[in-house]
C-alpha cells in the first residue's frame, strides 16, 4: 500500500507541499494516541447515547408511538451501511478530512466542499444542543443536591442559561484543545458512567412495568409488534421519525475522523465504528422498550409523547423509575453524557476544517497544528466561538430551538453521510467486479444505504416546509426547521462561492485530484 507524503512537524503549514497520492497530505497530528478501545469509546462518547435518548426518546414517540423500537432499527440500518463504506475509505485514504476527502477524490472539488460544510454545520449545531442539554441538566442537579426548586429553576433565566451553556463550551474547547490523549483518558470514565446508569435505569423500569400507581397506571405489556416499522400509522410519521433515530445515531464517524492520531489508521477506525454501532443500537433498543413497558408512549402523564415531558425525558423518568435517591444518578448520566460528547464531538469539527484548509479549501490559517498538543488548535476554537454564537442567537430567536435544530440535523446528516455513501462506490467502481467482497462492501452496501438517506433526505425536506414540523413554529408561514436546515445549506453555496474566488486551485482539482482508487488495499 502507498502511505500517506511524510508528515510536516507539528506547527508547520502544509500548503503549498508537493502533492502525493493524487494530493493526499499529512497534517502533523500526534500519531499512535489512540487504540481500537479508545476509538471505540469515543465513538459510543461522541453520539452520547443518554443524552439522545432524553432529548428524542419523547418526539419519536409522539411521531410513531409504540413502533419506536422498529424505527431505532430502522435507523440503524442506513448507520450500518454508510458504516462500511467509511471503513472501505478508510483503509483506501486515512484522511482525516474523512467525507470531505473522499468526496472530493470521487466527484470533484464542489460537490467535495460542499459534503465538508455539511459535516461541519451539523456538528456546530449537535454542539450547541448538547450545551443546551448539558446545562439544564447541571442545573437539575444542582438542585436535587441542594434541595432548592430555586436553584433549578435558575436555568429558566436565559441570562443564566446562556451564560452556563458557553462556560461549558470554552472548558470542551480548552480541553479538546490539548489533543487526544488528554480527551481518550476523561472519555473512559464519562462513557462507563453513563453506560452503567443507562443499564441500571433499563432494569428498574422492567421492574416498574405492570407495578400499578398512578404513574405507571399506562405502562404495557411488551408485544412483538414494537419491532415491526410497518405498522407506523403513515410514511410521514415513519420518515420524522426516522429522522430522529438517524440523528441518534449521529458522531460514530468520530473514530474515523480521528484515523491520523488512531494506531493502525487503516484499520483500527473503521473496526471501532462498527463496534461502537453495536454498543449503541443494544442500549437504544433496551431503553426504549423498558420505557415504552413502564410508562406507555401517551400523552397524557409520564407517556413518552407527552408534550410537557417530551424534550427531556428523564427529567420526568429519574424521580418515578429509580426513586429520588438513584434518580439523581440519572440527571448525572445525563450531563456527563452532554459533557463527554461535548468535548470529543470537536474531533470530527476541528479535523475537516483542518483538512479542508490543508487542501486549500479554507483560509490557510487552520491550517496550523499546535507545536505542542499537535491538534488543529485554531479550528477547534473557532469551532468553539461558533457553537457559542449559534446557540445564543437561536436561542434568542426560538422558543423551540432545541428540537427545531434537532429536527434540521438530521437533513445536515442524510445530507453528507448519502454523499459519502455514493462516494465509495464511485471511487471504487473499478475493483467491484474483482471479488464478492468488493462487490458487497464497497458496491452494494454503500449505495442501498446512501438511497436509503437520500431518500430520508428528500421526504424530510419536503415535510419540513409545513410549520407543524418540529416544534411547530414557522418563519413567514413557512417552518422553522425549513428554514434552519435550508438556510444552512444555502449559507454553504455563499461560503463556498467565496472561497472558489479566493482559492481557484483548489476548485480547479489542481491541489485534491479527481481519481479512481491511487491507494489499493491488499486483502
Amino acid at each position: 500500500m502507498t502511505q500517506l507524503d511524510a508528515r510536516p512537524q507539528a506547527g508547520d503549514t502544509v500548503r503549498g507541499s508537493a502533492p502525493a497520492d493524487g494530493g493526499v497530505r499529512g497534517k502533523g497530528l500526534g500519531g499512535n494516541s489512540v487504540g481500537l478501545m479508545g476509538s471505540a469509546v469515543i465513538g459510543v462518547s461522541t453520539v452520547a447515547p443518554v443524552y439522545c435518548l432524553t432529548s428524542t426518546l419523547g418526539s419519536t414517540a409522539g411521531e410513531v408511538g409504540v413502533q419506536m423500537p422498529a424505527v431505532f432499527l430502522a435507523g440503524f440500518l442506513p448507520m450500518l451501511l454508510v458504516a462500511f463504506a467509511y471503513r472501505e475509505l478508510n483503509r483506501a485514504m486515512p484522511d482525516c478530512g474523512t467525507s470531505f476527502t473522499w468526496t472530493v477524490k470521487a466527484f470533484g472539488p464542489r460537490v467535495g466542499w460542499m459534503c465538508g460544510w455539511g459535516l461541519v454545520i451539523a456538528t456546530i449545531i449537535v454542539l450547541s444542543n448538547l450545551a443546551g442539554v448539558a446545562t439544564s441538566f447541571f442545573w437539575l442537579l444542582a438542585g436535587e443536591v441542594t434541595g432548592s426548586p430555586s436553584v433549578a429553576a435558575l436555568d429558566d433565566s436565559k441570562l443564566v442559561h446562556i451564560g452556563t451553556c458557553l462556560v461549558l463550551v470554552a472548558v470542551a474547547t480548552a480541553i479538546s484543545y490539548r489533543g487526544m490523549t488528554a480527551t481518550k483518558g476523561i472519555q473512559y470514565t464519562l462513557v462507563g458512567l453513563q453506560l452503567a446508569v443507562l443499564a441500571l435505569f433499563v432494569a428498574m423500569a422492567l421492574s416498574k412495568a405492570g407495578s400499578g400507581g398512578a404513574d405507571f397506571a399506562t405502562s404495557l405489556d411488551f408485544s412483538w409488534s414494537w419491532l415491526n416499522p410497518f405498522a407506523v400509522q403513515s410514511f410521514a410519521a415513519f420518515t420524522a421519525g426516522l429522522s430522529l433515530s438517524i440523528f441518534m445515531f449521529w458522531g460514530w464517524d468520530a473514530c474515523l475522523t480521528a484515523n491520523e492520531e488512531t494506531t493502525g489508521s487503516e484499520k483500527t477506525p473503521g473496526r471501532a465504528a462498527l463496534v461502537a454501532m453495536i454498543v449503541l443500537v443494544g442500549a437504544y433498543l433496551a431503553t426504549a422498550v423498558a420505557a415504552q413497558m413502564a410508562v406507555g408512549s401517551g400523552t397524557t402523564g409520564l407517556g413518552l409523547a407527552n408534550p410537557e415531558t417530551g424534550e427531556n425525558v428523564f427529567a420526568a423518568l429519574a424521580g418515578p423509575v429509580m426513586g429520588s435517591g438513584l434518580g439523581v444518578l440519572l440527571f448525572v448520566a445525563v450531563l456527563a453524557s452532554a459533557a463527554a460528547s461535548l468535548q470529543t464531538t470537536f474531533i470530527p469539527v476541528a479535523r475537516t476544517v483542518l483538512a479542508m484548509s490543508t487542501y486549500e479549501a479554507m483560509p490557510a490559517s487552520y491550517a496550523k497544528v499546535h507545536p505542542r498538543f499537535r491538534t488543529p488548535g485554531r479550528a477547534t476554537v473557532v469551532a468553539g466561538i461558533g457553537t457559542g454564537v449559534f446557540y445564543t442567537v437561536m436561542t434568542l430567536v426560538s422558543e423551540h430551538v432545541l428540537i427545531d435544530t434537532i429536527y434540521a440535523l438530521g437533513l445536515m446528516i442524510c445530507f453528507y453521510y448519502a454523499l459519502t455513501a455514493f462516494a465509495c462506490a464511485w471511487y471504487f467502481r473499478a475493483e467491484l467486479t474483482r471479488s464478492g467482497r468488493d462487490l458487497v462492501f464497497k458496491g452494494l452496501f454503500p449505495v442501498v444505504g446512501g438511497i436509503l438517506l437520500a431518500a430520508v433526505f428528500a421526504k424530510t425536506l419536503y415535510d419540513m416546509w409545513d410549520p407543524a414540523y418540529g416544534s411547530g413554529s414557522s418563519v413567514f408561514g413557512v417552518g422553522s426547521v425549513f428554514v434552519i436546515g435550508v438556510g444552512l445549506l444555502l449559507l454553504g453555496v455563499v461560503l463556498m462561492a467565496a472561497m472558489e474566488r479566493r482559492s481557484p486551485a483548489f476548485f480547479r482539482g489542481q491541489v485534491l485530484t479527481k481519481e479512481t482508487p491511487a491507494l489499493v488495499v491488499e486483502d
